[in-house]
């Protein structure tokens, strides 16, 4: 009985302590270059009332930087002529978009990239400002990211966990801290929570688990081929469009073969009509992939 005493005024002693200990560390002014309080907004009032006030005050910015981006500026601005500045910008998860993760006892965490990665990046990252946009922490991801891009050659910007919005749970991308024109900016992510700040500019795809036959990435980038090439103004009226679908990659797929069968039936005709003396009407070239669907 009297060690049960004793371990509970020990215990007692031991959170006072350390609750003393975090009101004089969070609670102290702070202090200019030769070592004197910097007066605030607490200095008038008495020493303990002050340290108190000051501490909640530092403990609920601590607990704001956590859960909010480390900037609001979380890219530098636009380049402006005579250097180049990408018409879009692309952003993209990493795991379940790029690469899969997988953790064991025997070996850690292993990485495994999705088939077509490759190409995809060397396809897009001359024509899209390519933004890695992820929950995961960078003590964890940019070892692999550096083996996947050595030298940034294709993800010109890498943003980690610190740079998301958390809320409920969930590390938010919030796109309106990227400091672009959101009527250019594609975000694709697995998981459409990730994006619900800015639902118009994302194109959710299905998490890849690391089927080797996986061909979503060379899809993904026809897609965005096809934006490229009708200078779409503004990419979230054909987001808006995919987004109906439960697999866009899909949808995309069977738009882009009624095209090229389109193509070849309008092909046939003409070749038929200059046989017989008369002339047939050329197809648009990208008519029916999903844009003219939105006109």
């Amino acid at each position: 009985k009297n060690s049960w005493k004793l371990s509970l005024v020990l215990f007692g002693a031991f959170v006072s302590v350390g609750a003393a200990g975090t009101l004089i560390s969070f609670g102290q002014p702070e202090a200019d270059e030769s070592g004197r309080p910097v007066p605030d907004r607490f200095s008038d009032r008495p020493l303990p009332v002050a340290y108190l006030l000051r501490a909640l005050a530092n403990m609920r910015d601590f607990n704001r930087s956590i859960k909010d981006p480390i900037s609001d500026k979380l890219l530098p601005d636009p380049a402006q002529p005579p250097y180049y500045q990408p018409p879009y910008t692309l952003v993209l998860e990493v795991t379940g978009i790029l690469l899969h993760s997988e953790w064991s006892f025997r070996t850690g965490w292993r990485f495994k990239k999705r088939p077509g990665l490759d190409v995809f990046l060397q396809q897009v990252a001359p024509y899209f400002e390519v933004v890695v946009y992820t929950k995961d922490t960078m003590m964890n991801l940019d070892p692999v990211l550096k083996q996947v891009d050595p030298d940034r050659q294709f993800l010109h910007y890498r943003l980690y966990r610190e740079s998301t919005r958390y809320r409920d749970g969930v590390h938010l991308k919030d796109l309106s801290c990227l400091n672009r024109d959101l009527s250019k900016v594609i975000f694709v992510d697995w998981d459409a929570k990730a994006g619900q700040l800015q639902q118009r500019n994302c194109l959710v795809m299905r998490r890849w688990r690391g089927d080797d036959r996986d061909l979503e990435l060379i899809d993904l980038a026809a897609f965005l081929r096809m934006l490229l090439a009708e200078r779409v103004d503004d990419v979230r009226g054909v987001l808006d469009f995919y987004s109906g679908f439960e697999d866009p990659m899909a949808e995309f797929r069977l738009r882009q073969q009624q095209l090229v069968e389109s193509q070849e039936a309008a092909k046939k005709r003409k070749a038929a009509a200059t046989a017989g003396g008369g002339s047939g009407r050329k197809a648009g070239p990208l008519s029916g992939v999903g844009l003219s669907g939105l006109r």
